[in-house]
């Protein structure tokens, strides 16, 4: 299996922009309205000239989705999900709505760049109709390969379209690995912050809040991240995107605890030396070189001031603490639908406790049950992959 570097490298450099008369790269932003989409519309004011978005997408923040419109100057966007909103039209403006209006979206408007930023399983079919029309991915949707890795990987590289990475644990691999061949490969090292409970071996996880586990101490994300942030599955689910971005199996992934959030990942080569990288924890960096790849550029970031941070502490993570890990980890041995099972029980079983209706503890509960209950389907195409998705939702809803 060849690595994201030697995938991306078959593709071409695209189209750069390298001077005021080169075409700017058209952006279509999936989950426009959220943590990713935000950044990632503040990346595009810096380098003015660069970019141009073609088309915005939003599930319920509908008047902030017209409000980047006007902003951007942006006439087509996809609304998913049905909404109570003052705003309704917009003069000049071509709204898709429904579960199919981010695909119909793309079908629409021909971008140079899709920027993947919507929750879970939902970035699936855009991102494989993106591929299918030749746009380059720029992946924050880390629950597309989860869920679809094979599907998506094979569909890429026959298109010889470019996945970057923007998880930036992923974004840090993909930029330590740039060049290296996969034979001088040990590990892939993920850092995890730890959300707020790893350094607090106090906590009673049955009596956790909701409140409690959105306080993220480090990063600003959505609800559902913060939570997957909170249990480790967020690691979970990244051991398998990783796998399938950089070829490298999952027995060669590692997860570091790494508090002050300043390392994003870490390569272990065999000749024992280790590649890191760093910059502050700010999701601009990693949006920025995932859709300026292969050029760096001067977006007005600061650099990392080291002096500053003056120390760095890693640890392994107590897989008994946080069972996610490991859940992950058996779902990827399995393989097949078994990751897409995993995701869509764990998707409704943080619906379920950020409703009340499930402790926090219970999450992990519910994912082991269903996947104690899943047969899984080798080498599953799309509709296998939907179907499994489908059951799993239905499992875990009903499971107590």
């Amino acid at each position: 299996m060849k690595t994201t570097t030697q995938v991306i490298s078959t593709a071409g450099r695209g189209d750069s922009v390298r001077d005021g008369s080169a075409a700017p790269q058209r952006i279509i932003i999936l989950g426009s309205t959220g943590s990713i989409g935000e950044n990632t519309l503040r990346v595009v004011s810096s380098l003015p000239g660069r970019f141009e978005i073609v088309g915005l997408a939003a599930e319920t923040n509908i008047d902030r989705l017209f409000a980047q419109a006007v902003a951007y100057g942006v006439s087509h966007l996809a609304i998913t999900a049905p909404h109570k909103t003052a705003v309704t039209k917009l003069d000049g403006v071509r709204v898709f709505r429904g579960a199919n209006a981010c695909v119909e979206l793309i079908n629409d408007q021909t971008a140079d760049i899709l920027v993947c930023a919507v929750n879970g399983v939902a970035g699936l079919l855009p991102v494989l109709e993106a591929i299918h029309r030749g746009c380059r991915i720029a992946l924050a949707t880390k629950e597309v390969l989860v869920a679809a890795g094979e599907l998506v990987m094979d569909a890429a590289r026959q298109a010889q379209v470019p996945i970057l990475p923007v998880d930036s644990e992923h974004n840090a691999l993909f930029q330590c690995l740039h060049g290296e061949p996969e034979r001088s490969v040990r590990r892939l090292l993920l850092t995890a912050s730890g959300g707020p409970f790893a350094f607090r071996p106090d906590i009673d996880f049955e009596k956790v809040t909701p409140e409690e586990a959105l306080n993220h101490p480090r990063w600003r994300m959505g609800r559902k991240i913060s939570i997957d942030s909170a249990t480790l599955m967020n690691k979970g689910l990244e051991i398998m995107e990783a796998h399938w971005l950089f070829g490298v199996s999952v027995d060669r992934i590692t997860v570091l605890l790494h508090r002050e959030s300043l390392v994003h990942s870490l390569v272990e080569f065999v000749d024992g030396n280790l590649l890191a990288q760093l910059s502050p924890p700010d999701m601009r960096y990693a949006i920025q070189y995932a859709l300026t790849w292969p050029d760096r550029l001067d977006g007005g970031l600061p650099p990392l001031d080291l002096a500053q941070a003056a120390a760095l502490h890693f640890e392994s993570p107590d897989m008994q603490r946080f069972p996610c890990l490991q859940l992950a980890r058996v779902a990827a041995d399995r393989g097949g639908t078994f990751p897409a099972a995993l995701n869509a029980a764990n998707e409704v079983a943080v619906q379920r406790f950020l409703d009340g209706d499930l402790p926090f503890a219970g999450i992990w509960r519910i994912v082991e049950r269903v996947m104690e209950r899943h047969d899984t389907i080798p080498h599953p195409g799309l509709d296998a992959i939907l179907e499994t998705d489908k059951w799993a939702r239905i499992e875990a809803a009903a499971t107590h």
